[in-house]
Protein backbone atom coordinates (compact mmCIF):
# COMPACT_ATOMS: atom_id res chain seq x y z
CA UNK A 1 0.00 0.00 0.00
CA UNK A 2 3.00 2.42 0.33
CA UNK A 3 3.59 2.56 -3.12
CA UNK A 4 -0.30 3.32 -3.74
CA UNK A 5 -1.04 6.10 -0.91
CA UNK A 6 0.87 9.37 0.06
CA UNK A 7 1.49 9.57 3.14
CA UNK A 8 -1.61 12.12 4.07
CA UNK A 9 -4.09 9.53 1.91
CA UNK A 10 -6.42 7.76 3.79
CA UNK A 11 -6.74 4.18 1.95
CA UNK A 12 -10.11 2.05 2.11
CA UNK A 13 -11.16 -1.20 -0.03
CA UNK A 14 -12.76 -4.30 0.19
CA UNK A 15 -11.58 -7.70 0.24
CA UNK A 16 -15.27 -9.06 -0.35
CA UNK A 17 -18.39 -7.78 -0.39
CA UNK A 18 -18.35 -6.02 -3.90
CA UNK A 19 -19.80 -7.35 -6.92
CA UNK A 20 -21.18 -10.33 -4.78
CA UNK A 21 -23.90 -10.50 -1.47
CA UNK A 22 -21.83 -12.26 0.58
CA UNK A 23 -18.22 -12.16 2.61
CA UNK A 24 -18.61 -8.73 4.09
CA UNK A 25 -14.73 -7.47 4.50
CA UNK A 26 -13.99 -3.70 4.14
CA UNK A 27 -10.59 -2.18 5.81
CA UNK A 28 -9.34 1.87 6.25
CA UNK A 29 -6.01 2.35 6.70
CA UNK A 30 -3.48 5.31 7.54
CA UNK A 31 -0.13 5.40 7.72
CA UNK A 32 0.53 2.16 10.08
CA UNK A 33 -2.83 1.54 11.13
CA UNK A 34 -5.46 -0.86 9.52
CA UNK A 35 -9.09 -1.40 10.85
CA UNK A 36 -10.97 -3.93 9.76
CA UNK A 37 -14.69 -4.00 9.23
CA UNK A 38 -16.14 -7.55 8.97
CA UNK A 39 -15.13 -10.99 8.46
CA UNK A 40 -17.69 -12.68 6.67
CA UNK A 41 -18.16 -15.65 4.25
CA UNK A 42 -20.23 -16.45 0.99
CA UNK A 43 -22.10 -19.56 0.45
CA UNK A 44 -21.70 -21.13 -2.93
CA UNK A 45 -23.05 -21.23 -6.32
CA UNK A 46 -24.05 -24.51 -8.00
CA UNK A 47 -20.75 -24.03 -10.31
CA UNK A 48 -18.65 -24.06 -7.22
CA UNK A 49 -19.25 -28.00 -6.88
CA UNK A 50 -18.46 -30.37 -3.46
CA UNK A 51 -17.19 -26.01 -2.19
CA UNK A 52 -18.97 -25.61 1.61
CA UNK A 53 -17.82 -21.85 2.29
CA UNK A 54 -16.07 -18.84 -0.11
CA UNK A 55 -14.17 -16.76 2.01
CA UNK A 56 -12.04 -13.48 1.07
CA UNK A 57 -8.32 -13.87 0.12
CA UNK A 58 -6.39 -12.67 3.41
CA UNK A 59 -2.95 -12.32 1.38
CA UNK A 60 -2.59 -8.38 1.92
CA UNK A 61 -3.97 -8.35 5.11
CA UNK A 62 -1.05 -11.36 5.99
CA UNK A 63 1.55 -9.37 4.42
CA UNK A 64 0.80 -6.25 6.58
CA UNK A 65 -0.27 -8.30 9.84
CA UNK A 66 1.80 -5.83 12.14
CA UNK A 67 -0.52 -2.77 11.16
CA UNK A 68 -3.62 -4.36 12.27
CA UNK A 69 -5.42 -3.00 15.13
CA UNK A 70 -9.24 -4.63 15.64
CA UNK A 71 -11.36 -6.54 13.65
CA UNK A 72 -15.06 -4.61 14.09
CA UNK A 73 -18.41 -6.50 13.79
CA UNK A 74 -21.26 -4.78 12.64
CA UNK A 75 -23.62 -7.24 12.90
CA UNK A 76 -24.14 -11.63 13.59
CA UNK A 77 -25.34 -13.23 10.57
CA UNK A 78 -23.03 -15.19 8.86
CA UNK A 79 -22.14 -12.81 5.39
CA UNK A 80 -20.47 -10.72 8.34
CA UNK A 81 -18.71 -13.29 11.31
CA UNK A 82 -18.28 -16.69 9.26
CA UNK A 83 -14.43 -16.01 8.24
CA UNK A 84 -13.95 -15.04 11.79
CA UNK A 85 -12.15 -18.31 12.20
CA UNK A 86 -10.60 -18.59 9.14
CA UNK A 87 -9.20 -15.38 9.20
CA UNK A 88 -7.60 -16.32 12.93
CA UNK A 89 -5.59 -19.41 11.31
CA UNK A 90 -4.12 -16.89 9.00
CA UNK A 91 -3.60 -14.08 10.94
CA UNK A 92 -3.05 -12.93 14.71
CA UNK A 93 -5.82 -10.22 15.16
CA UNK A 94 -5.13 -8.53 18.51
CA UNK A 95 -8.84 -7.72 19.28
CA UNK A 96 -12.27 -8.52 17.83
CA UNK A 97 -15.04 -6.10 18.40
CA UNK A 98 -18.90 -7.06 18.69
CA UNK A 99 -21.56 -6.23 20.54
CA UNK A 100 -25.18 -8.19 21.91
CA UNK A 101 -26.26 -11.49 19.96
CA UNK A 102 -23.17 -11.33 17.84
CA UNK A 103 -20.58 -11.96 20.81
CA UNK A 104 -22.67 -15.13 22.12
CA UNK A 105 -22.87 -15.97 17.92
CA UNK A 106 -19.19 -15.76 17.82
CA UNK A 107 -18.46 -17.45 20.97
CA UNK A 108 -21.02 -20.31 19.64
CA UNK A 109 -18.79 -20.29 16.57
CA UNK A 110 -15.28 -20.42 18.05
CA UNK A 111 -16.29 -24.07 20.36
CA UNK A 112 -16.10 -25.58 16.53
CA UNK A 113 -12.64 -23.92 16.11
CA UNK A 114 -10.77 -25.37 19.36
CA UNK A 115 -7.35 -24.44 19.70
CA UNK A 116 -7.97 -20.62 17.18
CA UNK A 117 -6.91 -17.75 19.96
CA UNK A 118 -9.02 -14.86 19.96
CA UNK A 119 -9.54 -12.19 22.15
CA UNK A 120 -13.25 -11.31 22.26
CA UNK A 121 -14.22 -7.63 23.65
CA UNK A 122 -18.01 -6.31 23.95
CA UNK A 123 -18.38 -2.53 22.34
CA UNK A 124 -21.66 -0.59 23.56
CA UNK A 125 -23.41 1.96 21.45
CA UNK A 126 -21.90 5.39 22.70
CA UNK A 127 -18.51 3.80 23.13
CA UNK A 128 -15.71 5.38 21.64
CA UNK A 129 -12.21 2.99 20.26
CA UNK A 130 -8.98 5.37 20.41
CA UNK A 131 -5.59 4.21 18.18
CA UNK A 132 -3.02 6.32 17.43
CA UNK A 133 -4.61 8.14 14.08
CA UNK A 134 -8.01 6.40 13.64
CA UNK A 135 -11.13 6.49 16.28
CA UNK A 136 -13.75 3.96 15.81
CA UNK A 137 -17.65 5.03 17.23
CA UNK A 138 -20.75 3.27 16.75
CA UNK A 139 -24.70 4.22 15.76
CA UNK A 140 -27.56 1.84 16.21
CA UNK A 141 -29.25 0.95 13.01
CA UNK A 142 -32.38 -1.59 12.29
CA UNK A 143 -31.78 -4.98 10.80
CA UNK A 144 -33.22 -8.46 10.56
CA UNK A 145 -31.19 -9.74 13.64
CA UNK A 146 -30.75 -7.68 17.07
CA UNK A 147 -27.84 -5.33 18.24
CA UNK A 148 -26.75 -4.26 14.26
CA UNK A 149 -24.94 -1.44 13.89
CA UNK A 150 -23.22 1.30 11.64
CA UNK A 151 -19.12 2.25 11.85
CA UNK A 152 -17.42 5.54 11.88
CA UNK A 153 -14.01 6.06 11.55
CA UNK A 154 -12.70 8.87 12.41
CA UNK A 155 -9.18 9.39 10.37
CA UNK A 156 -7.18 12.83 9.52
CA UNK A 157 -9.06 13.27 6.44
CA UNK A 158 -12.32 13.20 8.00
CA UNK A 159 -15.22 10.56 8.86
CA UNK A 160 -15.76 7.60 7.39
CA UNK A 161 -18.87 5.96 7.97
CA UNK A 162 -20.04 2.32 7.10
CA UNK A 163 -23.86 1.70 7.56
CA UNK A 164 -23.57 -2.12 7.80
CA UNK A 165 -27.06 -3.54 6.74
CA UNK A 166 -29.98 -1.67 7.89
CA UNK A 167 -33.79 -0.84 6.89
CA UNK A 168 -35.49 1.99 8.65
CA UNK A 169 -38.40 0.22 10.93
CA UNK A 170 -40.19 2.94 12.54
CA UNK A 171 -42.21 0.33 14.72
CA UNK A 172 -39.46 -1.89 15.25
CA UNK A 173 -39.83 -5.62 17.37
CA UNK A 174 -36.42 -3.95 18.72
CA UNK A 175 -35.09 -0.74 19.94
CA UNK A 176 -35.08 2.11 17.63
CA UNK A 177 -32.53 2.54 14.89
CA UNK A 178 -30.44 5.99 16.40
CA UNK A 179 -31.64 8.76 13.77
CA UNK A 180 -30.10 11.57 15.95
CA UNK A 181 -26.82 10.73 16.09
CA UNK A 182 -26.70 9.86 12.07
CA UNK A 183 -28.12 13.43 11.42
CA UNK A 184 -25.32 14.49 14.07
CA UNK A 185 -23.02 13.00 11.95
CA UNK A 186 -24.50 14.45 8.80
CA UNK A 187 -24.37 17.85 10.15
CA UNK A 188 -20.97 17.26 11.86
CA UNK A 189 -19.57 16.25 8.16
CA UNK A 190 -18.89 12.88 6.63
CA UNK A 191 -15.74 12.42 3.99
CA UNK A 192 -16.85 9.56 2.47
CA UNK A 193 -20.07 6.93 3.22
CA UNK A 194 -20.35 2.81 2.61
CA UNK A 195 -23.62 1.58 2.72
CA UNK A 196 -25.80 -1.59 2.30
CA UNK A 197 -27.18 -1.59 -1.88
CA UNK A 198 -28.72 -5.19 -1.33
CA UNK A 199 -32.05 -4.10 -2.21
CA UNK A 200 -31.39 -1.13 -4.11
CA UNK A 201 -33.17 -1.80 -7.13
CA UNK A 202 -36.73 -2.13 -4.59
CA UNK A 203 -38.14 1.39 -5.32
CA UNK A 204 -40.40 0.83 -1.47
CA UNK A 205 -39.80 1.26 1.73
CA UNK A 206 -39.14 -2.06 3.52
CA UNK A 207 -42.25 -3.45 5.17
CA UNK A 208 -42.30 -2.98 9.70
CA UNK A 209 -41.08 -6.17 11.41
CA UNK A 210 -44.52 -5.71 13.25
CA UNK A 211 -46.83 -6.35 10.70
CA UNK A 212 -44.87 -9.46 9.79
CA UNK A 213 -45.50 -10.15 13.81
CA UNK A 214 -49.06 -9.84 13.63
CA UNK A 215 -49.69 -11.67 10.05
CA UNK A 216 -47.82 -14.65 11.67
CA UNK A 217 -49.90 -14.33 14.54
CA UNK A 218 -53.49 -14.36 12.35
CA UNK A 219 -52.16 -17.40 10.40
CA UNK A 220 -51.15 -19.36 13.78
CA UNK A 221 -54.64 -18.67 15.06
CA UNK A 222 -56.44 -20.09 11.81
CA UNK A 223 -54.51 -23.78 11.27
CA UNK A 224 -55.98 -26.12 12.75
CA UNK A 225 -52.88 -28.97 12.71
CA UNK A 226 -49.57 -29.03 12.79
CA UNK A 227 -47.87 -25.31 12.00
CA UNK A 228 -44.26 -26.00 10.42
CA UNK A 229 -42.44 -23.08 10.25
CA UNK A 230 -38.90 -22.75 7.91
CA UNK A 231 -37.34 -19.35 8.18
CA UNK A 232 -33.29 -18.21 8.29
CA UNK A 233 -31.69 -19.27 11.69
CA UNK A 234 -29.81 -16.28 12.14
CA UNK A 235 -33.40 -13.78 11.82
CA UNK A 236 -33.32 -13.74 15.41
CA UNK A 237 -36.61 -11.45 15.65
CA UNK A 238 -38.69 -13.62 13.30
CA UNK A 239 -37.81 -17.06 15.30
CA UNK A 240 -39.46 -14.89 18.09
CA UNK A 241 -42.26 -13.82 16.55
CA UNK A 242 -43.22 -17.38 16.03
CA UNK A 243 -42.32 -18.70 19.66
CA UNK A 244 -44.80 -15.69 20.45
CA UNK A 245 -47.19 -16.85 17.83
CA UNK A 246 -46.59 -20.51 19.91
CA UNK A 247 -47.54 -19.40 23.04
CA UNK A 248 -50.68 -17.14 21.61
CA UNK A 249 -51.69 -20.45 20.20
CA UNK A 250 -51.04 -22.82 23.09
CA UNK A 251 -48.16 -24.75 20.77
CA UNK A 252 -45.09 -26.58 21.81
CA UNK A 253 -42.20 -26.00 19.77
CA UNK A 254 -39.71 -28.35 18.47
CA UNK A 255 -36.55 -26.95 16.74
CA UNK A 256 -34.89 -28.95 14.03
CA UNK A 257 -31.80 -27.94 12.16
CA UNK A 258 -27.88 -27.91 13.89
CA UNK A 259 -28.21 -23.73 12.95
CA UNK A 260 -31.81 -23.63 14.24
CA UNK A 261 -31.04 -24.82 17.52
CA UNK A 262 -27.44 -22.83 17.95
CA UNK A 263 -30.05 -19.80 17.56
CA UNK A 264 -32.68 -20.78 20.36
CA UNK A 265 -29.21 -21.63 22.45
CA UNK A 266 -27.38 -18.45 22.08
CA UNK A 267 -30.15 -16.43 21.83
CA UNK A 268 -32.56 -17.86 24.61
CA UNK A 269 -29.11 -16.99 26.94
CA UNK A 270 -29.07 -14.17 26.14
CA UNK A 271 -32.56 -13.33 26.06
CA UNK A 272 -33.50 -12.31 23.14
CA UNK A 273 -35.58 -15.42 22.84
CA UNK A 274 -38.41 -14.71 25.55
CA UNK A 275 -40.21 -17.99 25.98
CA UNK A 276 -42.27 -19.50 28.98
CA UNK A 277 -40.57 -22.95 30.74
CA UNK A 278 -41.99 -25.56 28.73
CA UNK A 279 -42.54 -24.55 25.88
CA UNK A 280 -39.47 -25.77 23.71
CA UNK A 281 -40.13 -29.86 23.59
CA UNK A 282 -37.92 -32.30 22.06
CA UNK A 283 -38.65 -34.11 19.09
CA UNK A 284 -39.59 -37.55 21.05
CA UNK A 285 -41.84 -35.45 23.03
CA UNK A 286 -44.69 -34.41 20.05
CA UNK A 287 -46.35 -37.87 20.47
CA UNK A 288 -47.21 -36.66 23.94
CA UNK A 289 -49.34 -33.50 22.13
CA UNK A 290 -52.07 -33.12 19.20
CA UNK A 291 -51.75 -31.69 15.99
CA UNK A 292 -53.05 -28.18 17.10
CA UNK A 293 -50.63 -27.99 19.69
CA UNK A 294 -47.18 -28.39 17.88
CA UNK A 295 -45.11 -25.96 16.27
CA UNK A 296 -42.22 -27.13 14.03
CA UNK A 297 -39.53 -24.87 13.69
CA UNK A 298 -36.48 -25.88 11.18
CA UNK A 299 -34.53 -24.71 8.71
CA UNK A 300 -34.44 -24.88 4.98
CA UNK A 301 -36.47 -21.91 3.92
CA UNK A 302 -33.96 -22.18 1.08
CA UNK A 303 -34.43 -25.46 -0.29
CA UNK A 304 -31.11 -26.37 0.90
CA UNK A 305 -30.79 -30.45 0.41
CA UNK A 306 -29.63 -31.75 4.15
CA UNK A 307 -31.78 -28.76 5.93
CA UNK A 308 -34.35 -30.14 8.03
CA UNK A 309 -37.27 -28.99 5.73
CA UNK A 310 -35.73 -30.22 2.75
CA UNK A 311 -35.61 -33.66 4.52
CA UNK A 312 -38.89 -33.97 5.15
CA UNK A 313 -39.99 -33.14 2.26
CA UNK A 314 -38.16 -35.88 0.45
CA UNK A 315 -39.31 -38.25 3.50
CA UNK A 316 -35.43 -38.71 4.59
CA UNK A 317 -36.28 -37.36 8.18
CA UNK A 318 -36.26 -39.92 11.05
CA UNK A 319 -38.19 -37.82 13.49
CA UNK A 320 -40.70 -35.90 11.22
CA UNK A 321 -43.24 -37.17 8.66
CA UNK A 322 -45.63 -34.74 7.20
CA UNK A 323 -49.32 -35.63 7.87
CA UNK A 324 -52.70 -34.41 6.63
CA UNK A 325 -53.58 -31.16 8.09
CA UNK A 326 -50.03 -29.76 8.20
CA UNK A 327 -49.52 -26.64 7.19
CA UNK A 328 -45.98 -25.80 6.17
CA UNK A 329 -44.98 -22.12 6.38
CA UNK A 330 -42.10 -20.38 4.42
CA UNK A 331 -40.84 -16.89 6.56
CA UNK A 332 -39.19 -16.13 4.02
CA UNK A 333 -38.14 -14.58 0.36
CA UNK A 334 -35.72 -16.87 -2.08
CA UNK A 335 -32.61 -15.59 -2.65
CA UNK A 336 -31.81 -15.44 -6.26
CA UNK A 337 -30.85 -18.63 -7.71
CA UNK A 338 -32.41 -20.84 -5.07
CA UNK A 339 -35.91 -20.64 -6.61
CA UNK A 340 -35.82 -23.81 -8.34
CA UNK A 341 -34.74 -25.62 -5.13
CA UNK A 342 -37.39 -24.07 -2.89
CA UNK A 343 -40.28 -24.75 -5.71
CA UNK A 344 -39.31 -28.42 -5.51
CA UNK A 345 -39.26 -28.80 -1.92
CA UNK A 346 -42.84 -27.04 -1.91
CA UNK A 347 -43.91 -29.68 -4.38
CA UNK A 348 -43.00 -32.77 -2.37
CA UNK A 349 -44.55 -30.98 0.73
CA UNK A 350 -48.12 -30.48 -1.60
CA UNK A 351 -47.48 -34.19 -2.68
CA UNK A 352 -47.73 -35.25 1.05
CA UNK A 353 -50.73 -33.29 1.26
CA UNK A 354 -49.09 -30.41 3.47
CA UNK A 355 -50.50 -27.07 3.53
CA UNK A 356 -47.73 -24.70 1.72
CA UNK A 357 -48.04 -20.56 2.84
CA UNK A 358 -45.34 -18.78 0.89
CA UNK A 359 -44.57 -15.26 0.90
CA UNK A 360 -47.18 -13.41 -0.98
CA UNK A 361 -49.09 -9.74 -0.66
CA UNK A 362 -51.69 -11.60 0.69
CA UNK A 363 -50.29 -13.65 3.31
CA UNK A 364 -47.13 -11.52 4.33
CA UNK A 365 -44.60 -14.15 6.33
CA UNK A 366 -41.25 -12.11 5.59
CA UNK A 367 -39.78 -9.01 5.39
CA UNK A 368 -36.38 -7.62 4.37
CA UNK A 369 -33.91 -6.61 6.35
CA UNK A 370 -31.95 -4.32 3.85
CA UNK A 371 -33.40 -0.98 2.55
CA UNK A 372 -34.65 0.06 -0.38
CA UNK A 373 -34.05 2.68 -2.35
CA UNK A 374 -36.33 5.19 -0.84
CA UNK A 375 -34.62 4.46 3.03
CA UNK A 376 -31.17 4.68 0.84
CA UNK A 377 -32.46 8.15 -0.27
CA UNK A 378 -33.24 9.18 3.64
CA UNK A 379 -29.56 7.45 4.84
CA UNK A 380 -27.73 9.78 2.56
CA UNK A 381 -29.85 12.38 3.07
CA UNK A 382 -29.47 11.83 6.88
CA UNK A 383 -24.67 11.24 6.40
CA UNK A 384 -24.87 14.21 3.78
CA UNK A 385 -21.08 12.30 2.79
CA UNK A 386 -19.03 14.27 0.58
CA UNK A 387 -17.77 11.05 -1.08
CA UNK A 388 -19.90 7.82 -1.62
CA UNK A 389 -18.90 4.27 -1.97
CA UNK A 390 -21.72 2.02 -2.65
CA UNK A 391 -21.05 -1.61 -0.68
CA UNK A 392 -22.64 -5.53 -0.19
CA UNK A 393 -23.88 -6.41 -3.53
CA UNK A 394 -23.67 -7.63 -7.02
CA UNK A 395 -22.10 -4.77 -9.46
CA UNK A 396 -25.93 -3.68 -11.14
CA UNK A 397 -27.16 -3.13 -7.68
CA UNK A 398 -24.40 -0.94 -6.42
CA UNK A 399 -24.51 1.00 -9.88
CA UNK A 400 -28.53 1.51 -8.93
CA UNK A 401 -27.04 2.46 -5.59
CA UNK A 402 -24.55 5.18 -6.87
CA UNK A 403 -27.22 6.41 -9.45
CA UNK A 404 -29.38 7.14 -6.25
CA UNK A 405 -26.71 9.13 -4.18
CA UNK A 406 -26.73 11.56 -7.16
CA UNK A 407 -30.27 12.10 -7.21
CA UNK A 408 -29.87 13.00 -3.54
CA UNK A 409 -26.90 15.41 -4.31
CA UNK A 410 -23.57 13.76 -4.16
CA UNK A 411 -21.66 15.23 -7.12
CA UNK A 412 -20.92 13.57 -9.96
CA UNK A 413 -17.63 12.12 -9.85
CA UNK A 414 -17.63 11.71 -5.90
CA UNK A 415 -19.59 8.43 -6.60
CA UNK A 416 -17.17 5.55 -6.73
CA UNK A 417 -18.54 2.05 -7.91
CA UNK A 418 -15.27 -0.34 -6.82
CA UNK A 419 -14.43 -3.90 -7.25
CA UNK A 420 -12.55 -5.67 -4.38
CA UNK A 421 -9.76 -4.78 -3.97
CA UNK A 422 -9.94 -1.53 -5.69
CA UNK A 423 -8.30 1.14 -3.09
CA UNK A 424 -10.12 4.28 -3.16
CA UNK A 425 -7.42 6.83 -1.51
CA UNK A 426 -9.19 10.00 0.65
CA UNK A 427 -7.56 13.10 1.10
CA UNK A 428 -8.75 16.35 2.59
CA UNK A 429 -10.87 17.52 -0.61
CA UNK A 430 -10.40 14.91 -3.18
CA UNK A 431 -10.53 10.95 -3.90
CA UNK A 432 -8.72 8.65 -6.53
CA UNK A 433 -8.85 5.25 -7.09
CA UNK A 434 -5.26 4.21 -6.33
CA UNK A 435 -4.85 0.99 -7.54
CA UNK A 436 -5.43 -2.46 -5.87
CA UNK A 437 -4.38 -5.39 -3.38
CA UNK A 438 -5.23 -9.02 -3.79
CA UNK A 439 -8.59 -10.03 -3.40
CA UNK A 440 -9.64 -13.06 -5.16
CA UNK A 441 -11.67 -15.74 -3.24
CA UNK A 442 -10.66 -18.45 -1.54
CA UNK A 443 -12.59 -21.60 -1.02
CA UNK A 444 -12.90 -23.90 1.66
CA UNK A 445 -13.63 -27.65 1.19
CA UNK A 446 -14.26 -29.49 4.63
CA UNK A 447 -11.65 -28.40 6.76
CA UNK A 448 -9.45 -27.38 4.36
CA UNK A 449 -8.91 -23.60 3.32
CA UNK A 450 -7.02 -22.10 0.20
CA UNK A 451 -6.46 -25.87 -0.73
CA UNK A 452 -8.92 -25.62 -3.57
CA UNK A 453 -8.43 -23.92 -7.04
CA UNK A 454 -9.44 -23.52 -10.06
CA UNK A 455 -8.18 -26.82 -11.82
CA UNK A 456 -10.01 -28.88 -9.26
CA UNK A 457 -12.89 -27.12 -9.92
CA UNK A 458 -12.58 -27.46 -13.56
CA UNK A 459 -12.12 -30.81 -13.16
CA UNK A 460 -15.53 -31.40 -10.73
CA UNK A 461 -17.26 -29.19 -13.62
CA UNK A 462 -15.78 -31.81 -16.46
CA UNK A 463 -16.83 -35.20 -14.10
CA UNK A 464 -20.46 -33.74 -13.18
CA UNK A 465 -21.28 -33.16 -17.04
CA UNK A 466 -18.93 -35.84 -19.13
CA UNK A 467 -18.36 -38.33 -16.52
CA UNK A 468 -14.66 -40.52 -15.97
CA UNK A 469 -13.53 -42.93 -18.72
CA UNK A 470 -10.41 -45.43 -17.39
CA UNK A 471 -8.41 -47.37 -19.08
CA UNK A 472 -6.08 -49.38 -17.72
CA UNK A 473 -3.44 -51.25 -19.55
CA UNK A 474 -1.20 -53.76 -18.35
CA UNK A 475 2.59 -54.32 -19.16
CA UNK A 476 5.15 -57.02 -19.09
CA UNK A 477 7.61 -55.04 -18.02
CA UNK A 478 10.67 -57.31 -19.35
CA UNK A 479 9.17 -58.31 -22.58
CA UNK A 480 7.34 -54.35 -23.33
CA UNK A 481 4.50 -55.27 -24.73
CA UNK A 482 0.59 -55.15 -23.25
CA UNK A 483 -0.57 -58.32 -21.61
CA UNK A 484 -4.34 -59.03 -22.25
CA UNK A 485 -6.74 -56.79 -23.15
CA UNK A 486 -6.77 -53.34 -21.41
CA UNK A 487 -9.92 -53.08 -19.14
CA UNK A 488 -12.32 -49.55 -19.85
CA UNK A 489 -14.06 -48.67 -16.96
CA UNK A 490 -17.32 -45.73 -17.05
CA UNK A 491 -18.33 -43.53 -14.18
CA UNK A 492 -21.10 -40.77 -15.33
CA UNK A 493 -19.85 -41.24 -18.76
CA UNK A 494 -21.70 -44.24 -20.24
CA UNK A 495 -23.72 -46.88 -19.12
CA UNK A 496 -21.23 -49.95 -20.34
CA UNK A 497 -23.54 -53.01 -20.38
CA UNK A 498 -25.64 -50.62 -23.41
CA UNK A 499 -22.63 -50.08 -25.07
CA UNK A 500 -20.53 -52.96 -25.53
CA UNK A 501 -19.48 -51.96 -28.73
CA UNK A 502 -17.95 -48.70 -27.97
CA UNK A 503 -16.40 -50.36 -24.93
CA UNK A 504 -14.65 -52.95 -27.20
CA UNK A 505 -13.64 -50.13 -29.97
CA UNK A 506 -11.76 -48.22 -26.89
CA UNK A 507 -10.03 -51.07 -25.68
CA UNK A 508 -9.04 -52.33 -29.40
CA UNK A 509 -7.51 -48.72 -30.24
CA UNK A 510 -5.39 -48.24 -26.41
CA UNK A 511 -3.94 -52.24 -27.13
CA UNK A 512 -3.30 -51.61 -30.55
CA UNK A 513 -1.77 -47.90 -29.90
CA UNK A 514 0.34 -49.19 -26.79
CA UNK A 515 1.75 -51.75 -28.64
CA UNK A 516 2.64 -49.48 -31.51
CA UNK A 517 4.41 -47.27 -29.26
CA UNK A 518 6.01 -49.82 -27.02
CA UNK A 519 7.90 -50.99 -30.25
CA UNK A 520 9.35 -47.91 -31.01
CA UNK A 521 10.32 -47.66 -27.40
CA UNK A 522 13.15 -49.64 -26.40
CA UNK A 523 12.60 -48.23 -22.73
CA UNK A 524 8.97 -47.64 -20.84
CA UNK A 525 8.10 -44.33 -20.47
CA UNK A 526 4.94 -44.54 -18.30
CA UNK A 527 4.05 -40.68 -18.61
CA UNK A 528 4.60 -40.67 -22.24
CA UNK A 529 2.07 -43.34 -22.74
CA UNK A 530 -0.58 -41.88 -20.29
CA UNK A 531 -0.46 -38.40 -22.44
CA UNK A 532 -0.61 -40.48 -25.45
CA UNK A 533 -3.44 -42.24 -24.56
CA UNK A 534 -5.45 -39.61 -23.40
CA UNK A 535 -5.01 -37.50 -26.36
CA UNK A 536 -5.98 -40.62 -28.64
CA UNK A 537 -9.20 -41.44 -26.56
CA UNK A 538 -10.48 -37.44 -26.35
CA UNK A 539 -10.20 -37.08 -29.88
CA UNK A 540 -12.03 -40.44 -30.75
CA UNK A 541 -14.67 -40.08 -27.74
CA UNK A 542 -15.25 -36.59 -28.78
CA UNK A 543 -16.03 -38.11 -32.66
CA UNK A 544 -18.33 -40.99 -31.81
CA UNK A 545 -20.25 -38.73 -28.67
CA UNK A 546 -19.64 -34.94 -28.58
CA UNK A 547 -18.79 -35.76 -24.70
CA UNK A 548 -15.61 -34.84 -23.19
CA UNK A 549 -15.18 -37.10 -20.19
CA UNK A 550 -12.29 -37.34 -18.00
CA UNK A 551 -9.98 -39.65 -19.11
CA UNK A 552 -7.80 -41.50 -16.54
CA UNK A 553 -5.17 -44.11 -18.32
CA UNK A 554 -4.09 -46.24 -15.50
CA UNK A 555 -0.76 -48.35 -16.24
CA UNK A 556 0.40 -51.10 -14.38
CA UNK A 557 3.71 -53.28 -14.73
CA UNK A 558 4.54 -57.01 -13.81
Amino acid sequence: MQNLLKKHEVGVFALGGLGEVGKNMYCVEYQNEIIIIDAGIMFPDDHLLGIDYVIPDYTYLKQNEHKIKALFITHGHEDHIGGIPWLLREIKIPKIYASGIAVGLIKNKMQEHRGVHYNLLEFFENDRIRFKHLKVGFFRTNHSIPDSYGIVVSTPQGKIVHTSDFTFDFTPTGPDADYAKMARLGNEGVKLLLSDSTNAEIETFTKSETTISENIRDIFSRIKGRAVVATFASNIHRVQQIVEASIATDRKIAVFGRSMERTIEVGTEMGYIKAPHGTFVSAKALKYFKPHEITILSTGSQGEPFAALSRIANRTHKQIKIQPGDTVIFSSSPIPGNQPSINKTINQLFRQGANVITHSPLTDTHTSGHAGSEELKLMLKLIKPCFFMPVHGEHRMLKKHAETALSTGVKKGNEFVLDNGDVLAISNNKARIAGNVEASSVFIDGKGIGDIGNIVLKDRKILSEDGLLSAIVTIDEEKNRTIGKSVIVSRGFVYMKDHTALTKEISHMVDQHVDNLLKKENKLHIHSLKKEIIRILNRYIYNKTERNPMILPVIVTV
